[in-house]
């Protein structure tokens, strides 16, 4: 028989087993969904590598559309790590701005979801300055551009600036899924490659759609812009073609009739991977993923990105 003592130290457990039970299913759901702790040992390092790709993008989408970061939108979700340089608003039209900043507020959702799963790192030191984005569009061209690139100056500049970011996170979580062990971590990746695609899908239909403009003052179409860009990534990646432009030469676009690649497969159409080796060569400017540089001068975070800084 239950003494008084044991029924007042269960009471807690029962009213919130009860709760539960009352409540809607779907929000439920969500609250043991949020509690889960599913997540294989052998999956953490691949799902908390993107958070250096999420942060880059969530601080660059949230300074040019707000002119703001997650210090002021989500400071919980920095843990503690340094804010970005150089980050400041772009100049955009209504249109861009509103885009963007949806964009923005998609990646806060991105690190708070993958926090939620894995442990996570602090944000790394970001650089996100003109001079920065101006020296990987001066290797794209293999010349200084003069003036020099500024991101934030116009809203063509900044969607031809953007056209260097969520695609890459998205080869990432195509080459991550086939290594996930658990339902919760693919399901996680799933759901982030899905809106990265989408981002990156939006990026090129702007751009596709001013395919054939002149980048002021520069006289470069906006398709030579997105080749060279492209080449660069496949240059520095080390593991061939995995990055298209907006225009390719005749055969290479879907099932080789198509010179016009709004979205980038490859001969099936298929999505291109990538593993964290290859995204680190791109992200720090130089080929080589021991030597940081580029969008992180201090070199990304997390075990998988500072194994290499320690070879």
């Amino acid at each position: 028989m239950a003494t008084s003592t044991s029924i007042a130290t269960n009471t807690p457990t029962i009213t919130a087993l009860l709760i539960l039970l009352l409540l809607p299913k779907s929000y439920s759901s969500e609250l043991l969904a949020d509690c889960d702790s599913s997540v294989p040992e052998s999956d953490v390092d691949l799902l908390e590598f993107p958070l250096n790709l999420e942060f880059l993008e969530a601080e660059f989408f949230l300074y040019g559309s707000l002119g703001y970061g997650l210090d002021i939108v989500a400071p919980n979700l920095t843990k503690g790590g340094p804010p970005p340089i150089g980050a400041r608003r772009a100049k955009l039209d209504t249109f861009t701005q509103d885009v963007i900043k949806q964009f923005a507020l998609q990646e806060v959702g991105h690190l708070r979801a993958i926090q939620k799963k894995v442990p996570g790192f602090p944000r790394p030191l970001l650089d996100l300055s003109a001079a920065s984005f101006a020296k990987v569009v001066n290797s794209a061209f293999g010349r200084p551009l003069i003036p020099p690139f500024d991101p934030y100056a116009s809203s063509l500049n900044y969607l031809l600036a953007s056209y260097l970011i969520p695609y890459v996170g998205l080869t990432g979580y195509v080459g991550a899924n086939p290594k996930l062990q658990g339902a919760t971590s693919k399901r996680l990746v799933a759901g982030l490659l899905g809106v990265e695609s989408g981002q990156d899908a939006v990026i090129r239909g702007l751009l596709y759609e001013r395919a054939t403009i002149k980048v002021a003052p520069y006289g470069i179409t906006v398709a030579e812009f997105t080749n060279r860009f492209s080449e660069l990534r496949n240059k520095l990646g080390h593991k061939g073609l995995k990055d298209e432009g907006l225009v390719v030469s005749p055969g290479k676009g879907a099932e080789g009739k198509s010179i016009g690649n709004v979205l980038a497969g490859d001969r099936d159409s298929l999505a291109y991977d990538r593993t964290p080796e290859e995204i680190l060569r791109i992200v720090y400017g130089g080929g080589d993923e021991h030597v940081p540089g580029g969008f992180y001068p201090k070199g990304a975070n997390g075990r998988i990105a500072r194994s290499h800084l320690q070879a």
